[in-house]
């Protein structure tokens, strides 16, 4: 269940998908394609905008958790057991740090492997669960293109990614 990010790279990267469901930077895999594509850089005024909102209701209903607060957290924990979650590949790949002459990165599968322009890598989005349960068949992760243009047939079977 872990896959690593190596290759022409400053730092090898190891991910591990079955953390990832308590990471607040995942995506619901349904919604994810109709959205605009600024997604990675939302991650500093996300922050920002989750602070404000929490100041924000503190005035207004006070320091105690009214009924409505406890209602969103129940639907907050149903949406996590029943919901199709994906990852971002962009911050992983930004941690890792390509080198200057990177130009790709080869998706390393059972099945063979896929090789993309370093550019499209930075859009991919890993589908690491799926109604509620993690991908253990033909996981960890199902790749999405940015585009969705793969949303019907996912890369699967994943196990690491090459920069090149």
């Amino acid at each position: 269940m872990i896959m690593i990010i190596k290759g022409n790279v400053k730092f090898t990267i190891t991910l591990d998908p079955s953390v990832w469901i308590f990471d607040d930077r995942k995506v619901d895999v349904h919604t994810y394609f109709t959205r605009h594509p600024e997604i990675e850089q939302r991650e500093d005024s996300d922050d920002i905008q989750k602070i404000s909102a929490y100041w924000d209701r503190e005035i207004q209903e006070g320091a105690v958790s009214p009924p409505t607060l406890q209602t969103e957290k129940q639907f907050e924990k149903e949406k996590i057991l029943t919901g199709t979650f994906g990852m971002p590949f962009a911050p992983f790949l930004r941690n890792a740090e390509p080198n200057d002459d990177a130009t790709r990165v080869t998706i390393v599968t059972e099945n063979g492997d896929t090789t993309i322009p370093l550019t499209e890598a930075y859009e991919l989005l890993l589908c690491f669960a799926k109604e509620g349960k993690p991908l253990k068949e033909d996981g960890p992760v199902h790749i999405y293109f940015g585009d969705g243009s793969n949303r019907d047939n996912p890369i699967t079977h994943v196990r690491a990614f090459i920069v090149e």
